[in-house]
């Protein structure tokens, strides 16, 4: 189906959204748009819903959305129009064009059996941790995009407190601000707004929930870690947006001659290895 804009959305698209899980795929660009397409199909989702500017060219085997992705609150107000559509109770799950869902297993587990396993913790979200990705050699790849040489920090990630509003700024419980990757080593070229790396990517929609900017949900429970009794599984979002970014914007650019450091490995397309680095967590699934 073809949607005019998010108004249209709204009103025709009930039936893509009854039942989940539904991928939310906002594309910025067509940069690796059909293997991000082809990446979350393979998970079993129910539907995949794209939403994207006139000049983003969408295989036409899709749900397209006619949106202005990079518009100013271009993200929430697609999220929060279809957590508006669904059925209460839907799984919505929403990324990027060139970002990449993992979860423990998800080579042998698709992503139903998952979210069912969640649930059934009385989770209704999930904690994404969003992994940057980067070409290693910036003279081959310009773009900083290379599925085939991709790679990733193997450390420097870290936590804050999350803080609750002024005065008293009381820690939240269960939730943390997460730092690391792209973001973090090269800060000076981030608004502070934009450094942190935690997403709740995966989460049930119910009404009068809403998408904030800060990729946090309205519902506080909803944004933290971990259940009070035990840890939880988590996922991440293996992304090239950084990337992409600092390599188009000019300043940046000039400055930045290479993503690599001494901790950058290559990235095998795996959750194993994921797990192996601590970046998603089993929780008690196995």
């Amino acid at each position: 189906m073809d949607f005019s804009g998010l108004e249209d959305f709204r009103n025709r698209g009930q039936a893509l959204l009854a039942r989940g899980p539904v991928a939310l795929i906002l594309a910025e660009d067509e940069v690796e748009l059909d293997s991000t397409l082809a990446h979350h199909r393979a998970f079993g989702f129910r539907e995949i819903v794209v939403f994207a500017g006139s000049a983003v060219e969408v295989p036409g085997d899709v749900h397209r959305v006619r949106h202005e992705v990079l518009a100013e609150g271009g993200t929430d107000t697609a999220v929060n129009a279809a957590i508006a559509t669904a059925a209460p109770g839907t799984w919505l799950y929403y990324c990027y064009n060139a970002e990449y869902l993992f979860f423990p297993f998800c080579e042998t587990r698709p992503v139903a059996a998952m979210l069912d396993f969640h649930a059934e913790e009385r989770r209704s979200a999930m904690l994404t941790y969003v992994i940057d990705l980067y070409a290693g050699d910036l003279d081959r790849h310009p773009g900083a995009v290379s599925r085939e040489e991709a790679c990733l920090d193997r450390s420097g990630y870290y936590a804050l407190a999350r803080r609750g509003p002024p005065p008293d700024r009381h820690p939240r419980e269960r939730q943390l601000d997460f730092f690391g990757g792209l973001r973090w080593r090269f800060e000076e070229h981030i608004p502070p707004g934009r450094r942190r790396i935690d997403r709740i990517g995966l989460f049930r929609a119910r009404p009068g929930l809403r998408l904030r900017i800060d990729h946090t949900l309205s519902d506080e429970e909803m944004n933290t870690y971990a259940c009070p009794w035990h840890n939880n599984l988590t996922a991440a979002i293996c992304s090239f947006r950084t990337a992409k970014a600092l390599r188009a914007n000019p300043g940046s650019r000039a400055a930045i001659r290479t993503f690599r450091w001494h901790n950058s490995v290559p990235f095998n397309w795996t959750s194993q290895q994921l797990l192996d680095l601590g970046l998603i967590e089993p929780g008690q699934w196995f």
